[in-house]
């Protein structure tokens, strides 16, 4: 595969939305096959006295000067960002292999199948940072991931989005490795200004069932990807038996955090 507690509230209730937004379109009567369209939701009918003004313009100004030009700054800015286990909670450790190979990109086959690709020329660097609460007292492991992409332009960023979200529609059931897999994948998209999305350029998220040969019964599995000009974060969560947490508000913090991140390395001082 792959700052004030306002915001945090915002984000916390932007991610639920869209995924009870995804759980309404994955019900209809398409069915598993069912493929949720990216579209606007239908206006509201509330009297126009009680809308709030929508922003026009993403809060975010790159600075040109802090804007990485190659592999090497590509790669530092990703490691600045990327969600270590201290981001996600008290109880998450480092995992091992804990950071992606630099030289690797994962690629869904023709077949539904993640397989090691090399990165595309549009990318400067990808970091992959696993962490995970290990498994104890009769409890599964639950295993999370944050993954920060540096492309080259903005315009790269947006592409790989679409793919993103066209991955979910094209497999709804993949194969992660030998053993692992997500089934019953549905996905929705939400660009700046689209179903209460201030915050960022773009964004989605993937629900679906993940199934372990290691463990008994299908879990819950989360993924949600965000665009900050030429930076992609996702974050993902794998649920676990005996693993009652929220997957929406496990992966909220780690996403918040490195959202932060992106401003902070590169944003224009205001």
């Amino acid at each position: 595969m792959r700052d004030t507690y306002g915001r945090t509230l915002r984000t916390g209730a932007a991610l639920a939305a869209g995924v009870a937004l995804l759980a309404g379109c994955s019900s209809g009567g398409g069915g598993d096959d069912g493929k949720p369209p990216r579209s606007t939701p239908s206006a509201s009918a509330s009297a126009p006295s009680t809308a709030k003004p929508t922003p026009t313009a993403l809060d975010f100004t790159a600075d040109p000067k802090r804007v990485p030009k190659n592999a090497a700054e590509g790669r530092r800015l990703a490691l600045a960002i990327v969600a270590g286990p201290e981001s996600w909670g008290p109880d998450f450790v480092k995992r091992s292999p804990y950071l992606s190979d630099p030289d690797s990109w994962p690629v869904l086959d023709a077949n539904c199948t993640w397989e090691t690709g090399t990165p595309p020329r549009s990318v400067l660097a990808s970091v992959t940072a696993h962490s995970e609460i290990p498994a104890a007292g009769g409890k599964g492991p639950l295993r999370v991931a944050a993954t920060v992409t540096v492309h080259r332009t903005e315009s790269d960023a947006d592409w790989e989005m679409a793919e993103t979200l066209e991955e979910a529609l094209r497999c709804p059931d993949q194969q992660l490795r030998q053993g692992e897999r997500i089934i019953g994948l549905g996905s929705l998209g939400l660009p700046y200004g689209v179903g209460g999305n201030v915050r960022v350029s773009d964004s989605l998220s993937e629900n679906g069932l993940y199934v372990n040969d290691a463990f008994k019964g299908q879990q819950g599995y989360t993924w949600y990807q965000v665009r900050i000009g030429q930076v992609t974060i996702a974050t993902a969560v794998k649920g676990a038996p005996g693993r009652t947490a929220d997957l929406v508000a496990v992966l909220t913090q780690a996403q918040v955090a490195m959202e932060q991140r992106v401003n902070k390395q590169m944003g224009a001082a205001s």
